[in-house]
């Protein structure tokens, strides 16, 4: 099993970035293909970006293609979204997600292990 925690989320205005974090502990991170994901008020669960365990492979949705940026840290057990030029429809919680067995990145059921989810509100 492994256990995340996010960070780096706050309140940004329009235009501005940020950089959160994903830090896992328990079981050896290379085993992990790891996602973000995020919930805004009244929507459902969205798929953001995920990468594969070697960084050899990054997978995002067109909403925030070329401004969003994934990546991972195997020496130091960390995933990274570093989110540039962000909106107000950026706005939610997100959350850092890890799945062992392949599967669909862009789906919420391939990942059994999630964080606790950090805020981050664009301002308009």
């Amino acid at each position: 099993q492994v256990v995340l925690v996010e960070s780096g989320g706050g309140l940004v205005q329009a235009g501005g970035s940020l950089r959160l974090s994903c830090a896992a502990s328990g079981r050896t991170f290379t085993s992990y293909i790891m996602g973000w994901f995020r919930l805004a008020p009244g929507k459902e669960r969205e798929f953001v970006a995920a990468i594969s365990r070697s960084d050899d492979n990054t997978y995002r949705i067109i909403r925030v293609s070329g401004r969003f940026t994934i990546s991972r840290d195997n020496a130091n057990d960390t995933v990274y979204l570093q989110m540039n030029s962000l909106k107000p429809e950026d706005t939610a919680i997100y959350y850092c997600a890890a799945a062992r067995a392949p599967g669909v990145v862009e789906s919420a059921r391939t990942y059994p292990y999630w964080g606790q989810g950090t805020q981050v509100t664009v301002s308009s």
